[in-house]
């Protein structure tokens, strides 16, 4: 969520009372865990989730940690900005910490609500972006969003189809599907990787031989920290980077929240004051 601060804890002396900031899925840390202690936040032992560990944004005021905060540039308004601290700082880390390099053919499994930023990054980052969705129906729009390839695996193999392509050097599984996610791993080219970032509770089939055929990687990647949200506000600022959403007033929370579940929202359906 994005919002104005309203008051600062005592001790607080960076941020200011007025200053407009927002708050992602990483809602603080422990700071004294061996992970937090190396640095590496993200996989702190007792990580704060927002709206899980402490109440989120389903409200006019809320209390946050210090270490949640991110600032958020002036240009980007508070609904264009909101997503893109959970979409889209998920989207924009995978893709920056996934070794695919300027020219590679980088996929993005789903035009959705994930899938949708994954594919403008990728365009932005210099990849060869191509999309994979079922049915023709988004073909155009991924193109829009910058997808050199549209692949509809509802009528083709997409694996085989990456493959013709040269085969892709990373592949971010934003559809929450182990089953589409496993069709996949044949896609990849020499080293490749699948970026496992939809969530699913089945699992993923695949052999050694695989892996081992090709040197291939699959890796689970979740969000991101406030400094990693805040890179990623800063690049969508500079790029025309932008999040599809839908807005209701927050009075509407519980038909937004349906439309949401309904999985027929377009892409991110935002609460607004």
């Amino acid at each position: 969520m994005v919002g104005i601060i309203d008051e600062v804890g005592d001790g607080v002396s960076e941020w200011k009372k007025g200053q407009r900031v927002g708050v992602g899925w990483h809602g603080g840390q422990d700071n004294t865990c061996l992970e937090c202690r190396r640095g590496d936040f993200r996989n702190c032992r007792n990580l704060k989730v927002t709206g899980i560990s402490y109440d989120g944004g389903y409200q006019e005021y809320m209390l946050a940690p210090v270490e949640a905060l991110a600032a958020v540039p002036e240009s980007l308004s508070d609904a264009e900005a909101a997503p893109l601290l959970c979409a889209g700082i998920a989207t924009f880390n995978a893709l920056r910490h996934s070794g695919a390099l300027p020219g590679d053919l980088v996929a993005v499994l789903g035009v959705g609500g994930l899938g949708h930023l994954g594919i403008q990054f990728a365009n932005r980052f210099g990849y060869k972006a191509a999309a994979i969705g079922r049915g023709p129906e988004n073909a155009t729009l991924a193109k829009k969003l910058g997808a050199s390839v549209y692949i509809d695996s509802k009528s083709t193999n997409a694996a085989e189809a990456l493959q013709k392509l040269g085969g892709a050097q990373v592949i971010l599984g934003t559809a929450p599907s182990s089953k589409a996610m496993s069709e996949l791993v044949n896609g990849l080219g020499p080293n490749g990787k699948l970026m496992v970032m939809g969530l699913s509770f089945d699992p993923i089939e695949v052999t050694p031989a695989q892996l081992i055929s090709g040197n291939r990687t699959i890796q689970g990647w979740a969000a991101g920290t406030p400094t990693d949200s805040e890179d990623t506000l800063r690049f969508a600022e500079l790029t025309g980077v932008r999040p599809m959403i839908e807005t209701y007033p927050l009075e509407n929370a519980e038909e937004a929240y349906a439309r949401m579940m309904s999985g027929k929202a377009q892409f991110r359906v935002v609460l607004t004051m």
